[in-house]
């Protein structure tokens, strides 16, 4: 009895489900040899011709993952005119799940690798915002799609995350009077740079509790009114020397702020 088969795993991605189920179910069977031959990113008839041509010259079986529903019925149509047993690994469970749900699939190719690529794409943000947070590392500005720089207190640390949860690479740096700022920030376009100011009343009371917080004496000359007025002229005459966008985010939240950005990038104000 002869027991070598090939079988053909087709796909409108990459197809590496098809495969692994083709290997599981290979597995309960004593075969002295198989081959798996796959076929990803079928997009079209021509493709499925091809494929059949040269399975009909084998012992084999088809095994396929393709959600495209006109190309799925030409597969299954192509496959019993040339005798060939061809297996949809997705139409059960789509059938099942959209008897649970009560509608019908997307049907778009490639949409789990869509996923994953955004989930990816989302931490690599998020440990950019963390690497290049509250200025430890300028060498992120130029890697950034977006730099924000104020004074302490400004959100620049919970905007950067906010954002970097959109997909978005941020780095944020204090300005500081008594810090020069990073040459980095004169060396990118400015359409990149955020700046974030505050009404210097909202500030104080801001700097005032984070004293308390720390445990510290809310007469500290970080939450100083002449500390906070010094600090503002400093920032803002650096903001208009890099031509940058400035927000006022006294009475905004987190996520005002970031709908700004947002919008800003939408538009090709910034990036």
């Amino acid at each position: 009895m002869n027991k070598e088969m090939v079988i053909y795993v087709l796909s409108d991605s990459i197809g590496e489900t098809a495969e692994q189920v083709a290997k599981a179910a290979v597995s309960q069977f004593a075969l002295t040899s198989y081959e798996i031959r796959r076929f990803p990113y079928i997009t079209d008839e021509e493709q499925i011709l091809e494929v059949m041509q040269e399975a009909k010259q084998e012992k084999c079986l088809i095994l396929f993952t393709i959600v495209v529903e006109t190309l799925r019925n030409f597969l299954i149509s192509k496959a019993r005119e040339k005798g060939i047993t061809a297996i949809d690994l997705m139409e059960p469970i789509l059938d099942g799940v959209k008897s649970v749900v009560g509608f019908s699939p997307k049907r778009e190719p490639g949409l789990i690798r869509k996923l994953d690529e955004k989930y990816f794409r989302k931490v690599e943000a998020v440990e950019f915002a963390v690497k290049y947070d509250d200025g430890k590392d300028t060498r992120g500005i130029r890697k950034a799609d977006i730099v924000l720089i104020g004074v302490s207190r400004t959100s620049k640390t919970p905007l950067s995350m906010y954002l970097a949860h959109k997909n978005i690479k941020v780095a944020n740096v204090p300005l500081i009077p008594e810090v020069p700022a990073p040459k980095e920030l004169y060396d990118i376009d400015p359409k990149h740079i955020v700046g974030l100011t505050a009404n210097p009343l909202k500030l104080n009371e801001i700097r005032q509790e984070r004293l308390k917080a720390l445990g510290l004496s809310n007469s500290a000359n970080y939450a100083s009114m002449d500390r906070i007025l010094s600090e503002i002229e400093y920032a803002e005459e650096l903001m208009k020397k890099l031509n940058c966008i400035v927000i006022d985010v006294s009475n905004k939240a987190v996520e005002e702020t970031a709908s700004i950005i947002l919008e800003m990038i939408r538009n090709d104000e910034i990036g």
